[in-house]
């Protein structure tokens, strides 16, 4: 189930953040790291609204955070379309769920949300040697719009857009 976090479930997002950072840094990923995201990002999502997580027997699976803020980055980027966009940021998986859909039910909620909230364009973007983000969007059918600088990151964030209909 798909629900809104609460402050209760930051604790648990935190862990899936440690494990998640430790196995990037197996291949050399710095996307995340000791300095971001922190629970203050996650605490500022939950306070405005845009944190979801997947849980399932108490366990999160994992979370998403969906809105309308863009980084000031995504200005240069040559994208599909200047409707208003909802930006999927700050995704994972727990590992002890990988591999079961999670990421792509994420994804498609992501959708769900923007349909009911009137928006129907999707942006998103991850660091370039995440190839477990890249592929998922891909297979999503996320379209590459562009490359970044971002966060001060040796290599480029990879940018992606959606547009979405009601099916």
């Amino acid at each position: 189930m798909i629900r809104k976090a609460t402050e209760i479930d930051i604790q648990k997002i935190m862990e899936i953040i440690s494990v998640t950072i430790k196995e990037m840094k197996t291949y050399n990923n710095t996307q995340w790291d000791e300095s971001y995201p922190q629970a203050i990002n996650f605490s500022k999502d939950i306070d405005a609204g845009d944190l979801y997580v997947d849980e399932l027997n108490d366990e999160i699976r994992g979370f998403v955070c969906i809105n309308c803020i863009e980084p000031a980055e995504y200005d240069h980027i040559d994208w599909q379309s200047l409707e208003k966009a909802m930006i999927v940021h700050r995704m994972a998986v727990n590992p002890n769920f990988r591999n079961q859909g999670v990421g792509l039910s994420l994804l498609k909620f992501s959708e769900e949300l923007a349909l009911e909230n009137g928006v129907s364009y999707l942006k998103t973007d991850t660091y370039s040697i995440n190839d477990k983000m890249n592929s998922l969007f891909k297979k999503f059918g996320f379209q590459l719009a562009g490359e970044m600088e971002f966060l001060g990151k040796e290599k480029p964030f990879y940018c992606y857009d959606k547009v979405i209909s009601k099916k």
